[in-house]
């Protein structure tokens, strides 16, 4: 298994496929690669707020699977120590959005990340950054 079939094998089978939450928000892993994640997912009644628009918690829920998909990619345990983010545009019902992690840097224990939420027309809708924790301990994968 070459890197980037590692990565995608820890992130679709040992992440996603256990991930109640990101599957309730009907998310949808689009590409992974070492350092990298980019989710899609539609927003939906239940997603609503009082004022008609998405919470935003969506966007950061989004963004959030983004960030841990693309900083355990490495075959390692990553925890997220921190995280903030700035809403540029509200979220209606039916769009769909994007969540693209980068690694921005990664060094020893900890790992910086940017996550970009876009819309359908590719507006910016969220910016998530993140700092991960990487663990000694290793996702346990398959023997080949």
């Amino acid at each position: 298994m070459n890197e980037d079939q590692q990565a995608q094998y820890i992130v679709r089978h040992l992440m996603y496929d256990n991930d109640a939450f990101s599957q309730w928000m009907g998310i949808q892993v689009e590409e992974v690669m070492k350092g990298y994640c980019r989710l899609l997912m539609s927003v939906k009644d239940e997603m609503l707020n009082g004022f008609g628009i998405s919470h935003g918690g969506i966007a950061y829920a989004l963004a959030d699977s983004a960030l841990a998909f693309a900083a355990n990619t490495y075959g390692f345990h990553a925890l997220t120590l921190e995280t903030s983010i700035s809403h540029v545009r509200s979220v209606q019902k039916g769009d769909t959005l994007r969540a693209e992690a980068k690694e921005m840097s990664r060094k020893s224990r900890f790992g910086i990340y940017e996550v970009t939420v876009s819309n359908q027309n590719s507006d910016i809708v969220a910016i998530v950054k993140g700092t991960m924790y990487i663990k000694d301990s290793r996702w346990e994968l398959p023997s080949v």
